[in-house]
């Protein structure tokens, strides 16, 4: 581990000892999953404590393989157990053993009327931002949760306004920002607060946020660069993005005018969401269509090898530094293209996507 992961271990350790949850917001890439798999491990080695409760950690379903990935990698003696699928267990019993579950949002949602029985060791909550509407079913299931421990993991634990904090702190210290009404109020009524009002808040939760930047950690690592390349949909692909539009376009236009915008703001967000997806690639739309070419992938994965082959070459040069910060070794980390973001050629016609080159996973 670095000295900041370090660092970040000591934090934990520290809110554990006095009973406090808290939020772990470092900037992504600077591993916030290998400082919690390092507390989990410290936990399991502690002397005197007996059997030990299960942990839960509950993550969005695209990070359930990076977790047992990094699990197995850092703490391979950790009994890692995958709680998603209709394979799953379906009572407490099921759950012996395991130091570590693992579970998504849509399943503690499903299986919170149980598993609200149950007492963790911790309850881990990664990207955490989920959490942000008090309102929504994720909130109020990680809420009914009982663990010895709390923690939280978001690089964005604001991403809106102030009112996202009380979520977040209902669920790590409950009570500890009063109640939701009232600090809601405090919020609308005054802008999200006075700059009076701020520092106090900021005082209030520093202690129990923790984040650091690249650049006060890792001076080490390059500049993200970032590069917006414009590409053609296939043939195929414009022409069912054409007829996808084409319908929006007119059950939407049908709908507007018997119902007005107010009522139709829903199927105005589905018909946006639809045709981006269909901009990425016709099988996100039907399934039937995985098959269709898709221009993004054709200009996205030759880019994605072009930017591997590269960079793994500057990783095997004799000029390279010994203690190199990524790892040539890695495999689906090392180099990745992300799409980021719709544009609009200067033609006017919606042909075009973003990409952000994002560096590989550092080595700890």
């Amino acid at each position: 581990m670095r000295d900041y992961q370090r660092e970040g271990l000591g934090w934990m350790l520290f809110l554990q000892h006095f009973g406090f949850g808290g939020c772990l917001a470092d900037d992504m890439g600077l591993g916030k999953t290998v400082q919690v798999l390092a507390l989990l491990e410290k936990l399991r080695t502690a002397p005197g404590r007996g059997a030990r409760r299960p942990s839960l950690v509950v993550v969005p379903r695209t990070l359930i393989f990076n977790w047992k990935q990094e699990a197995a990698r850092f703490a391979p003696r950790l009994k890692v157990l995958e709680h998603t699928g209709p394979d799953r267990g379906r009572s407490p019993g099921d759950l012996a053993g395991a130091h570590l579950v693992l579970t998504t949002y849509g399943t503690l949602r499903r299986d919170i009327p149980w598993l609200k029985d149950l007492r963790f060791e911790m309850a881990i909550l990664d990207e955490a931002q989920a959490i942000k509407n008090p309102h929504t079913a994720s909130a109020k299931a990680a809420r009914l949760l009982q663990a010895d421990h709390r923690l939280a993991l978001s690089g964005t634990p604001i991403e809106n306004h102030l009112g996202e904090l009380w979520s977040l702190f209902e669920f790590l210290n409950p009570g500890m920002l009063g109640a939701s009404s009232a600090f809601r109020a405090w919020v609308s009524g005054s802008g999200d607060g006075d700059e009076g009002d701020r520092e106090t808040l900021r005082r209030a939760i520093a202690p129990f946020i923790l984040r650091r930047t690249k650049e006060q950690v890792a001076r080490e690592l390059p500049p993200r660069r970032e590069q917006t390349i414009y590409c053609e949909m296939s043939g195929r692909q414009q022409s069912l993005y054409d007829e996808l539009a084409a319908y929006y376009r007119n059950s939407l236009a049908g709908r507007i005018e018997t119902r007005g915008l107010e009522r139709s703001k829903i199927q105005v967000l589905e018909a946006l969401l639809r045709l981006r997806q269909a901009a990425c690639h016709p099988g996100l739309v039907d399934r039937a269509r995985r098959n269709v070419p898709s221009g993004k992938i054709e200009v996205l994965l030759p880019a994605w090898r072009n930017s591997v082959r590269k960079d793994t070459s500057r990783w095997s040069s004799p000029s390279s530094p010994p203690c190199w910060p990524w790892c040539a070794s890695s495999s689906t980390s090392e180099a990745s293209v992300t799409p980021i973001s719709m544009g609009e050629p200067a033609n006017g016609k919606r042909k075009c996507v973003s990409f952000r080159k994002t560096r590989p996973a550092p080595c700890f």
